[in-house]
């Protein structure tokens, strides 16, 4: 059921924002969720068309898509697995057909999961009076379901990225039509918070991803630019349960973003130039701005800049291994 607040997407200062983009949005099908907030952001504020991608959560997809048909927009559903090369290659037709002949000029990748939490790198407590053999076993489910569950939030962050990357780069090369590309992470891919190894892991590699699509591209990198967002706690399914557990996400900020403060900040942000934004990181900061919760937060941007040292090893470079 579709529940946002439509009014509190519309931003007067960013309202050019999305002017004429084509707007395609992975992940954006669930209902609270950033995905959801992003094409509504869009959709509110001058894009052309927006695609709502899902996967499982078809009926809130369907929802979204059907309230802003409903405020005139040309907004259309896609199902598709990112992770599977296949499914996402069905896809291609159909989203160009819906945008008129031509490619997204604004891809989003937002697809992602979390994971239920784990102590990574620890077995479980023995437990009173349990027989060894019991022991053994429940480590063992234990030590299956929590790597399986990892497994489940790296395939569909890093291969969904890297999928959704190379089709619709290809598309922007061969049409010759400008394509920007934002990577959604999480500040946690540079501040680690315990028991998600998976989603700190695949949150961190996508910030690679602008930098080797550049490389990959070569001259062809003039039609593709592409930077990644890594943002703080934002309340949606599956972060409300911690909203008001401040030992969770207080060492980050006082308090969640909603949705639709984390777009609107989203939105500051795409209106910078393209040579701004390019091959960039930016993390989205929450601060308090008095003493309590009651004097709100103050939101502001930071680049991420990683600065990579090769430092030489004396006990190596005295005594090099040298072949012919």
């Amino acid at each position: 059921m579709f529940s946002a607040d439509t009014d509190k997407f519309r931003f007067d200062e960013f309202a050019s924002t999305f002017d004429g983009e084509r707007v395609f949005i992975t992940g954006a099908g669930k209902d609270g969720g950033i995905g959801q907030a992003f094409a509504l952001a869009a959709a509110m504020n001058g894009a052309e068309s927006v695609g709502v991608h899902f996967h499982r959560s078809y009926q809130d997809g369907f929802d979204l898509v059907a309230k802003l048909a409903e405020m005139g927009v040309n907004a259309f559903p896609v199902q598709a697995d990112v992770t599977n090369s296949r499914d996402l290659w069905a896809s291609r037709s159909y989203v160009i057909e819906q945008m008129d002949g031509k490619p997204p000029s604004l891809l989003i990748c937002n697809s992602g999961l979390t994971e239920s939490g784990y102590s990574f790198g620890r077995a479980l407590r023995p437990k009173e009076d349990e027989p060894m053999a019991m022991r053994r076993a429940r480590v063992r489910q234990h030590f299956i379901d929590s790597l399986e569950d990892s497994q489940r939030v790296l395939d569909t962050k890093i291969d969904g990225f890297l999928a959704s990357t190379h089709l619709w780069a290809g598309e922007a090369v061969y049409h010759e039509s400008p394509l920007r590309i934002v990577y959604v992470s999480s500040r946690q891919a540079i501040d680690p918070g315990p028991a998600v190894p998976g989603y700190a892991i695949s949150n961190w590699a996508v910030l690679q991803l602008p930098k080797v699509l550049e490389v990959n591209l070569g001259r062809s990198a003039e039609y593709v630019s592409a930077f990644s967002v890594l943002f703080p706690f934002i309340r949606t399914g599956m972060t409300d349960e911690y909203a008001e557990n401040d030992k969770v996400f207080g060492r980050w900020q006082p308090r969640m973003l909603e949705t639709y403060e984390c777009a609107e900040a989203f939105s500051q942000l795409l209106s910078r130039s393209t040579e701004e934004l390019n091959n960039g990181m930016f993390e989205l900061m929450v601060d308090p701005v008095g003493e309590g919760a009651a004097d709100g937060v103050a939101v502001t941007w930071k680049q991420v800049i990683f600065d990579v040292q090769e430092n030489e090893l004396g006990w190596s470079a005295d005594s090099p291994r040298t072949y012919e």
